[in-house]
């Protein structure tokens, strides 16, 4: 049975960790806040620019020979970009996203098809590199607070990667931000990039014959070798903001979640030592009764 001062450290201790827990959750909080401030901000840039890639498209006269659009005629290799984060005590936010995309790559494999890894986040890369996978091309150091250079470089690589035919399909694995309660693991393919984004539908075609014809200066097709770049860098950016925020929140959450944890269990030891205080001084009040009675 413990004693009275095993309970007493034992309360000292689940005590400092309930301030660190407090103190990660505090800062985790404000931290989310901001992260929300730039998915709003960037939301209508990402609308825009789809928007911007649309019209060209419709404006021009053929896209087949556009690298980023062409699709494969077999799918044989593919590359899985899973966005995790670089510290842990964030709950199953991690967890999710491996599990995702090993559950691809077993699906892919099924297929006889070849799976690569480009992983972004430390978890990912040290998850990858333990289960013997290939984590070479990893990108790490950023997952709190991303930066457009960031989209650009992960962008960039794999658009290396699809050009030059070392791979035939990218998806993107990573935690949608729905609230600071729930994030939700999506995987969607960015390369090739779909034909529906330069698809037109009626409401489109009716605003265009309003607005008449526009005269492109570069052409159409010159000026989608530019935009698609970007466009990829700015479906990626959106990404790593939404994970961001996503880790924020789920590490908000287990933090609180960890803090009541702590608080129950002071609530329940110091019951014990209570216990263990009330057996120890009834104990003593026997030894004393009983030394009295001896005597007499």
């Amino acid at each position: 049975m413990a004693t009275v001062q095993d309970l007493q450290r034992r309360i000292k201790s689940v005590t400092s960790t309930r301030k660190i827990t407090r103190a990660l959750e505090l800062v985790a909080a404000a931290k989310l806040r901001r992260a929300q401030v730039r998915i709003e901000a960037m939301r209508p840039y990402a609308d825009t620019m789809s928007d911007l890639v649309s019209g060209v498209g419709r404006a021009a006269s053929s896209v087949r020979s556009l690298p980023l659009l062409q699709q494969r005629e077999s799918v044989e290799t593919v590359l899985i970009v899973p966005l995790t984060g670089d510290r842990g005590l964030a709950g199953a936010f991690n967890g999710q996203v491996i599990r995702r995309s090993f559950n691809l790559e077993k699906a892919l494999l099924d297929e006889g098809k070849t799976v690569r890894f480009v992983p972004v986040g430390k978890k990912g890369r040290s998850t990858l590199t333990f289960r013997g996978r290939d984590a070479s091309d990893a990108f790490v150091g950023f997952s709190d607070g991303p930066t457009y250079a960031d989209a650009q470089a992960i962008a960039h690589r794999v658009a290396q990667l699809y050009t030059d035919q070392e791979v035939d399909r990218v998806v993107l694995v990573y935690n949608t931000f729905v609230s600071a309660l729930t994030q939700s693991v999506t995987d969607v393919d960015i390369l090739p990039i779909s034909p529906d984004v330069l698809e037109t539908d009626e409401q489109e075609a009716r605003d265009d014959a309003m607005r008449g014809d526009f005269i492109f200066e570069p052409e159409p097709e010159e000026i989608l070798v530019r935009l698609l770049p970007v466009y990829l860098e700015t479906l990626i950016y959106r990404a790593l903001l939404e994970s961001a925020a996503s880790f924020q929140g789920a590490q908000m959450t287990a933090m609180r979640n960890a803090s009541k944890n702590a608080g129950e269990l002071i609530d329940s030891v110091t019951l014990q030592m209570n216990r263990a205080r009330q057996a120890a001084i009834t104990q003593e009040i026997l030894e004393v009764v009983g030394g009295a009675e001896a005597l007499n």
